[in-house]
């Protein structure tokens, strides 16, 4: 991959390895792979519940309630934009 197509991992390889073991709400969701992937797709999709749901394969309800899950293991709030923030970044950089 060519570095100015890479978008945001540009700034995540900058990182220390493992930094997001060190944050105790990233390291809980990391914990559940399907809620991890679940917020990614969905914060990928710009947080439009139809477009996530129908990207995940799973109905609009399983999405809210899988979401309310994030929210409550995390202790963030998706409706604060520095929250999903860190969401997004977290599980991004996970995957580096």
């Amino acid at each position: 991959a060519r570095w100015s197509s890479i978008g945001p991992y540009r700034l995540l390889t900058r990182l220390p390895a493992g930094v997001t073991a060190e944050d105790a709400a990233l390291r809980e969701l990391l914990a559940h792979p399907e809620l991890a992937r679940t917020v990614e797709v969905y914060l990928d999709h710009a947080g439009q519940a139809g477009r996530t749901a129908a990207a995940l394969g799973i109905h609009r309800q399983t999405l809210y309630y899988r979401l309310s899950r994030v929210e409550q293991l995390t202790g963030l709030d998706l409706d604060d934009g520095e929250h999903r923030l860190l969401l997004h970044m977290g599980v991004k950089a996970a995957r580096l």
